[in-house]
């Protein structure tokens, strides 16, 4: 069974960082492009970042883009997001997805997300 399982949420201040985690098992996943996305209360899930399988090519929404950072470690099938300068609209809960193709919208497997509190 197929299970993508996200960690490193939690309550902090503005301007701390977080980073965090998505273990992947249940398949390999090294030849898979991987994504973060999120979703504040009352709001639509947005794309945060994304990366390639090989980790040569990634994307940013411009909101997060110089702040955050998205890698991966294929011997581990694990990819995280270092999130930096962090602000109350960072506030979301966040979600890793795994998929066959780069992408800022369609992925074919997602984690269940952990949540990020930023306060003021």
């Amino acid at each position: 069974q197929v299970q993508l399982v996200e960690s490193g949420g939690g309550l902090v201040q503005a301007g701390g960082s977080l980073r965090l985690s998505c273990v992947a098992s249940g398949r390999t996943f090294s030849s898979y492009a991987r994504g973060w996305f999120r979703q504040a209360s009352g709001k639509v899930r947005e794309f945060v970042a994304a990366i390639s399988w090989s980790g040569s090519n990634t994307y940013y929404a411009d909101s997060v883009k110089g702040r955050f950072t998205i890698s991966r470690d294929n011997a581990k099938n694990t990819v995280y997001l270092q999130m930096n300068s962090l602000k109350p609209e960072d506030t979301a809960v966040y979600y890793c997805a795994a998929g066959p193709r780069l992408s800022i919208r369609s992925y074919d497997y997602w984690g269940k997300g952990t949540k990020v509190t930023v306060s003021s």
